[in-house]
């Protein structure tokens, strides 16, 4: 079957399963979206910015299980997506990114809009493929969604030259593929978990310390059967949320940096760490050499260079987490772990997540709470970067896996609105809430135009704080409170020096508000507590796009915190207890 390369693209997205593309055109790609003129097998979302299609297709990916797919032309296109493969890369998402490129003659000679695509995305892909010879195109657009689907998923490039894309070709698609030096193994060694099942049998204090990579092996009731079968607590990263129900018994809350305190103690005092699909980083240890200090450790990862990366692992399990835990479900039984289970009990109720909630303010954490009532637990949230994801984090129970969409390793600010058009894509029927900065908000707000053109009925929850809330938590804890740089009402009008937010300060930019309504979508200010249930419901209720802008407390913090570099035990909650912190 003859058919140029751009028609051959679409045929292998649509055997690929592919049906939804994010992207913006540009010249090289021409011959890409003209083959796309009329082809109702896909639904091509036309973002506002580039960054803007990747991280849609990220959040599609994320939602759905998916491989998310991007097309951009060559150039700025391509460069402009670069911060998109990183997120997905660092967070192990799938994504294949078709970018346009010169024909190739000129590949080389600085032509209009000519960048080394493959060189410039090589260190933040799974792979970068570039191809010179039409004859090449199937059997690497195949390979490209073989990679990017399997193993420790990723995003991965496919760059075309415009040459191929209109060159003729025979279509034989393969129907599987192999790649010499690339077998991800799913099956883990029996003897190894054996070994497991003995430590596990033996331990007096185990704890569970799973990430991403259940939720990606699709391991959620696995993992679940395991907990109750064992009665072994279980902790989670922050790309691990929802990969077990947060509401269950057993669930110690998220870890780390800003984890729970009765995460963080279990896991320091625990005497085995069973850690599935996560990768030690250092927002969950802390200081490595005091991590766990008296814990046998147990990896069980798909990826075998994530273990002993950071932390020197005792009993290594290479292999797929669902597979994993299926195995081992097969030798679990109920451990005699009652003190142990007692006193994580004690320290849940002695330290759990709390805030101010009667100085006249309106808390941020109120609003999640609230977020949470409303919505039943059922709503998938998706985040930007910094205050506003870690609060989504503490005070939303998520239920279920691909129900909280966030950008983990990479922290990428402006993710969460581009990523929510992803998830409601995805999944048309959800409600899809993103819950945002003031300042990570403004980084792709373009999108709302996306949002409105597709008339996705995506909510966003601004929690306003006039800063950059988390450097400026970072300043007041350990720099005496010099808000440089972090304070967003800001201008020349403002004293040289000032860290004392109130009335005095000029009027925020934008009006969250009146932008919304300049977008055709509807636009909320909320600024008491008593008002957050009604606009809630109110936001929910209209099938439409809205804005709310929450006018939050304006120096809240995010606690409890481990200072960078400090053990995982020494959580503070105020810039008394950093002071304390720092002269010790």
């Amino acid at each position: 079957m003859k058919m140029t390369g751009a028609q051959a693209i679409l045929e292998v997205l649509h055997r690929e399963k592919v049906d939804t593309l994010f992207g913006i055109p540009g010249g090289v790609v021409i011959p890409l979206f003209d083959a796309l003129y009329g082809d109702k097998r896909f639904n091509m979302v036309i973002t506002k910015h580039e960054q803007g299609a990747i991280h849609a297709a990220d959040g599609y990916a994320r939602s759905s299980g998916k491989t998310g797919v991007c097309v951009v032309t060559s150039g700025p296109g391509a460069t402009n997506i670069v911060t998109g493969l990183a997120t997905a890369y660092m967070d192990s998402i799938p994504v294949v990114a078709l970018t346009g490129q010169v024909p190739t003659a000129l590949i080389g000679n600085d032509a209009f809009q000519e960048a080394d695509t493959t060189g410039i995305t090589r260190p933040v892909t799974k792979h970068s493929f570039i191809i010179k010879d039409p004859a090449e195109l199937l059997i690497i657009l195949k390979q490209a969604f073989y990679v990017a689907r399997t193993g420790r998923p990723g995003p991965v490039v496919v760059d075309l030259p415009r040459d191929v894309t209109v060159s003729e070709l025979d279509f034989e698609y393969p129907e599987e593929i192999k790649i010499p030096g690339y077998e991800p193994k799913v099956k883990g060694n029996a003897r190894q978990i054996k070994r497991v099942m003995e430590a596990i049998g033996e331990s007096k204090r185990p704890v569970l310390y799973a990430g991403g990579g259940i939720i990606t092996s699709g391991a959620s009731e696995e993992l679940k059967a395991f907990v109750k079968k064992t009665g072994i607590p279980v902790t989670l990263t922050l790309m691990g949320m929802g990969g077990f129900p947060g509401n269950e018994p057993e669930f110690l809350g998220m870890l780390g940096m800003h984890g729970t305190k009765a995460a963080n103690y279990a896991v320091d005092k625990c005497d085995l760490l069973i850690a599935i699909g996560s990768r030690f980083d250092d927002r969950v240890t802390g200081k490595l050499s005091m991590f766990a200090p008296n814990a046998k450790f147990i990896h069980i990862d798909i990826d075998p260079a994530s273990i002993s990366k950071n932390v020197v692992i005792d009993i290594p399990v290479v292999g797929d987490a669902k597979h994993i835990l299926r195995e081992m479900l097969k030798y679990a039984k109920a451990l005699d772990i009652k003190k142990w289970l007692k006193e994580i009990e004690d320290w849940k109720k002695s330290h759990p997540l709390t805030y101010e909630d009667n100085d006249g303010f309106l808390h941020p954490q109120y609003v999640i709470e609230q977020l949470y009532r409303v919505t039943e637990g059922n709503a998938i949230i998706t985040t930007e970067v910094g205050q506003n994801q870690m609060w989504a984090a503490q005070f939303f129970k998520y239920i279920r896996p691909r129900q909280f969409i966030t950008s983990g390793g990479l922290g990428t600010m402006g993710y969460g609105l581009p990523a929510a058009i992803g998830a409601q894509l995805a999944n048309p029927e959800a409600t899809v809430i993103d819950i945002a900065g003031d300042g990570s908000i403004q980084m792709n707000i373009q999108e709302l135009a996306t949002i409105t053109q597709n008339q996705l009925p995506i909510k966003v929850a601004i929690l306003n704080n006039g800063y950059l809330g988390m450097v400026r938590q970072w300043q007041e804890f350990f720099f005496d409170k010099r808000y440089s740089a972090t304070c967003l009402k800001r201008d020349k009008r403002c004293p040289e020096v000032c860290c004392n937010p109130g009335p005095q300060c000029p009027p925020y930019v934008p009006d969250f508000v009146k932008l919304a309504e300049s977008y055709f979508a509807v636009g909320m200010r909320i600024q008491k507590k008593e008002d957050v249930e009604g606009a809630l419901k109110e936001a929910i209720r209209v099938d439409k796009p809205v804005i709310m802008d929450f006018i939050v407390c304006p120096e809240e913090n995010v606690t409890p915190m481990v200072p960078a570099g400090a053990p995982i035990h020494t959580m503070i909650s105020s810039k008394e207890d950093a002071e304390k912190y720092l002269l010790a």
